[in-house]
């Protein structure tokens, strides 16, 4: 995204509402989606802007921040069929202290997001889809987490979102496209010589 629209993007997600929390979303079950199983995530910086009001973070702190992300989200499925994620960070906002609350702004991460099918070395999306994520709601970021958290665990708590949101919009790319082997891959499959319960009955 240009520069032109990207702080303005920036501006906007900022006034959205928080995110849901990537990392507590960790201690669901996992699972399966279809038979996806991660081969590499590469992330990269190339173009990353930093929005308005913002502490500064580097691209190789990002870079790092988000591949973690993505390795402890993504490694717990366990497909049949290897894809590649290719993430790249776009622009970030990360709140700052020292600022009035009224104008404090919420932290956001923008991301580019390719799928590739390791068999068919084919990406699945032709255009990368941007993924959007703002921090998690909680008693610290409601007065502005700039003033209740150090830049690593905003960092942290918006890699962790922005990977949860990549992950729903996989599974929704599922059932919509067909993505992963469809809606139906990775689910129980029930055995034809299961008894009958109504014939067992009694």
């Amino acid at each position: 995204m240009p520069l032109t629209r990207l702080f303005p993007a920036l501006a906007l997600v900022c006034g959205l509402a928080a995110c849901a929390n990537g990392q507590s979303d960790l201690d669901k079950p996992t699972e399966p989606i279809g038979d996806f199983k991660l081969g590499h995530a590469m992330v990269v910086a190339p173009n990353m802007v930093m929005g308005p009001l913002s502490r500064e973070a580097s691209a190789e702190d990002w870079i790092a921040s988000v591949d973690s992300a993505l390795e402890e989200r993504f490694r717990r499925q366990d497909g049949d069929q290897y894809y590649h994620l290719g993430v790249s960070v776009e622009g970030y906002v990360l709140a700052q202290p020292g600022i009035p609350l009224v104008l404090s702004p919420k932290s956001a991460l923008i991301v580019n997001v390719t799928v590739w099918d390791d068999a068919t070395q084919a990406k699945l999306n032709a255009e990368p889809e941007q993924i959007t994520a703002l921090e998690s709601l909680s008693a610290e970021t409601a007065v502005g987490s700039g003033l209740t958290q150090s830049k690593q665990e905003q960092m942290r708590n918006l890699s962790a979102n922005v990977a949860l949101q990549i992950e729903k919009w996989m599974r929704r790319m599922q059932k919509t496209e067909g993505w992963f082997g469809g809606p139906d891959a990775g689910k129980p499959v029930l055995s034809d010589s299961a008894p009958d319960a109504t014939a067992t009955a009694g």
